[in-house]
């Protein structure tokens, strides 16, 4: 990939529809130095090769004006959209500029509520906006009790997934990432595991004991539709095989018992069936993702595996309301992805925590966690590109 990325850092983010999938992507792109060079076409570049049309929409966030001007004057890409941030639209010299671009096909997208009202010609320039939660005057009142908007909008800041459902309510298109939610406490009674992700812990505990394939597709019949999405899985481009696979017992001879755990680590987060969940079986496994390319620099198979679990099973506590303590009684995983799950530490929390960073978009979090794991900027930005083009073509929604 272009020679750029060892001078920028780059946080992944995504904005979720009503439908909790992720509708759009979002690359927040910040300069790791004040000599960094701004190289627009090389960052075009370096998307090109990860993010072609056909993975969707993505919006840029530029967080230095240098680069935001340097990409307003680039080739853009149809699927690729430009932010700008609201103060910036009410200069008249941008102004100027947006209405040139727009005029131009390029997509923009307003960030921020402006401190005085935008000229209708601006406004038309925009694709959407971006509205805080805190700034946006119509929460929690009816889309009624204030003037109709006029522009698509996306909410970003919200805390609880009941304020992303409430957002959804008051016509916002889609939400920026996904609250997390507290983590559980034990504090509360357990949650029954539901009866899908029984099926997949039933044969994680088996494909750890390795035994033989007739017995795990004897588990595997009696739930047809994890069956079914373990193929779709398995045959999927972010996998890589060259020869489709058509059964349990193939996918066990093609790839034996440790990476076939970690692709039921992935049906497990696809198993649960809340909507609202959805979102974070998503970031669980582009977590994962990011985790495995991180390690691929550092370790051996063993450790890409076990890294990989660790991502994927991250948010399994707030998935299934159950403490990690809990959940590791009867589901079996490595002793280095307990000890950062459980007691939050040893040699896979770096990584955790990175990936973490990049999912936040927050460029500081990102180069202290980098310096942590002993990487470089350009390191992590690589992994995190080829994580999230990855966990676009393992959507199996």
């Amino acid at each position: 990939m272009s020679a750029i990325l060892d001078h920028l850092i780059l946080g992944c983010g995504a904005m979720f529809d009503a439908h909790r999938a992720p509708a759009t992507a979002r690359l927040t792109v910040h300069p790791a130095g004040d000599d960094a060079p701004v190289d627009p076409a090389g960052l075009l570049d370096a998307l090109a090769e990860v993010w072609p049309a056909d993975s969707g929409p993505m919006s840029l966030n530029l967080t230095s004006e240098p680069w935001l001007s340097a990409l307003m004057d680039a080739e853009l890409p149809g699927h690729l959209m430009v932010e700008v941030p609201a103060f910036l639209a009410g200069e008249p010299a941008w102004a100027e500029r947006i209405r040139q671009r727009a005029g131009q096909g390029a997509g923009l997208v307003l960030k921020g509520r402006p401190l005085s009202p935008l000229a209708p010609e601006v406004m038309a320039c925009f694709k959407l906006a971006i509205v805080d939660r805190t700034d946006d005057r119509r929460t929690g009142a009816a889309p009624a009790a204030g003037a109709p908007r006029t522009l698509p909008f996306v909410q970003s800041g919200n805390a609880t997934p009941a304020e992303a459902a409430d957002s959804f309510k008051r016509g916002a298109q889609a939400v920026l990432g996904w609250p997390l939610g507290e983590a559980p406490d034990g504090s509360k009674p357990k949650k029954g595991v539901p009866g899908s992700v029984a099926v997949v812990m039933d044969l994680i505990q088996r494909v750890d004991r390795e035994e033989p394939a007739p017995k795990l597709e004897a588990v595997l019949r009696g739930d047809p539709s994890l069956a079914f999405r373990l193929m779709r899985y398995i045959n999927s481009p972010g996998f890589g095989l060259s020869v489709e696979i058509n059964s349990f017992s193939h996918a066990l001879m093609m790839l034996g018992y440790s990476r076939l755990k970690r692709w039921l680590a992935l049906l497990m987060t696809s198993a649960v069936d809340d909507p609202d969940l959805k979102p974070l079986m998503f970031l669980a496994v582009r977590r994962g993702l990011l985790m495995e390319e991180l390690a691929k620099q550092h370790g051996d198979d063993t450790t890409r595996n076990e890294v990989f679990l660790c991502g994927v099973f991250s948010l399994l506590d707030r998935m299934l309301g159950q403490t990690f303590g809990q959940l590791f009684g009867s589901l079996p995983v490595p002793d280095r992805v307990a000890q950062a799950l459980v007691q939050g530490d040893g040699p896979y929390l770096p990584y955790l925590e990175l990936a973490q960073a990049v999912e936040m978009e927050s460029p500081i979090d990102i180069r202290e966690r980098t310096e942590v794991l002993l990487a470089t900027p350009g390191e992590v930005n690589r992994a995190a590109l080829r994580a999230m083009a990855t966990a676009r073509q393992l959507r199996a929604d």
